[in-house]
């Protein structure tokens, strides 16, 4: 046999390096083009992203979010509990949408196919800056990025909050004195070579926000003013399945009645006439201790070990054993409910 010279190999590699190389580089900077979240994550209402969803699945271009998230209701493209228009859209928000939005991809209830529809899921995402995906869909980087592991300190985190104040929604365990106006909320997500065990939201708010040249209200108090009634959604049992439904929820059981008639429209999504009530914590989240801990290994690991008070993130997933942080198991590891009708 022949044998071929080693200059010649080398000349052949180089050539196809100088192929493959271009496409390596892109991926390395898809991942790393974006740093670490910030400390209070971008607002966006279910309402507002519904909006654009339906325009991007072409199911309809409107301004009418009660439209839009009807449409995409009647194809199964919503939240677990429905479309609530006020309601931020959180990680666990986003893996819904992303499943529903391919299973109706599947049933062949959009007309394209299901990388396309989730390919346009994604760029919505994007462009409103909530683009995490669930940990059950990216369990691992092969490469992490190199600042992967730069999570904000413990210091930038406190100065924000001395500064800002609270955030609704933060990826990052709060100082110890704000750790009681939180829920927790044990959803493990990447956000781009970033890992995190779960979020933090705060378990009563009521902002007001600016969204093209208008002001809306993100929040989890619906008021109905015929009734004099105010419902609350706990972000914590939402995530668990029981709670209020909006718009386009298939399967009611589980669900609070709330005695409304046609609720998911006159309440959940009706105009604000005044703001929700005041501050006061029914059920405060859990109080823990330590250091958010490493996320879960290749090939498993569950999310067990308390998140912390005034610390920084853990480290993204190692190569080796080791376990997730999440939520403490001491107070019960859950809300009694009170406080879901006041």
């Amino acid at each position: 046999m022949k044998r071929v010279p080693f200059r010649e190999v080398r000349v052949l590699f180089g050539i196809l390096l100088l192929l493959v190389m271009p496409a390596i580089v892109h991926a390395q900077a898809e991942q790393t083009k974006q740093g670490p979240p910030p400390v209070a994550t971008q607002l966006v209402r279910e309402g507002d992203f519904a909006v654009k969803l339906a325009a991007a699945l072409g199911l309809g271009t409107t301004e009418d979010e009660i439209e839009a998230e009807t449409k995409l209701g009647e194809v199964g493209i919503a939240p677990r509990n429905g479309w609530i228009a006020d309601y931020p859209v959180t990680p666990d928000v986003i893996g819904e949408l992303q499943k529903s939005v391919g299973d109706a991809a599947d049933a062949k209830k959009i007309a394209m196919s299901k990388e396309e529809a989730l390919k346009l899921f994604e760029n919505v995402s994007a462009e409103f800056s909530v683009a995490v995906k669930p940990h059950t869909v990216v369990k691992t980087y092969e490469t992490l990025p190199e600042d992967a592991e730069k999570y904000p300190s413990p210091t930038v985190i406190n100065n924000y909050y001395s500064t800002e104040g609270p955030p609704v929604v933060t990826y990052y365990a709060p100082p110890p004195d704000y750790y009681y106006l939180y829920s927790w909320v044990p959803y493990p997500f990447w956000w781009y070579g970033f890992w995190f065990p779960g979020f933090f939201i705060l378990s009563d708010f009521h902002r007001p926000v600016f969204v093209s040249h208008r002001t809306v209200f993100i929040s989890n108090h619906f008021n109905d003013v015929r009734v004099h009634r105010v419902f609350r959604v706990d972000p914590v049992r939402r995530f668990r399945g029981r709670t209020f439904a909006g718009i386009g929820v298939s399967d009611r059981r589980g669900f609070i009645s709330t005695g409304v008639p046609r609720s998911e429209r006159s309440i959940f999504n009706g105009p604000r006439t005044r703001g929700g009530p005041g501050s006061r914590i029914d059920t405060p989240p859990l109080r823990g201790g330590g250091r958010i801990g490493t996320p879960p290994a290749r090939g498993g690991g569950r999310i067990s070990t308390p998140p912390a008070r005034g610390g920084s993130m853990g480290t993204p997933p190692a190569r080796g054993g080791g376990r997730g942080g999440g939520p403490s198991s001491r107070g019960g590891g859950g809300f009694s409910g009170r406080g879901e009708r006041r």
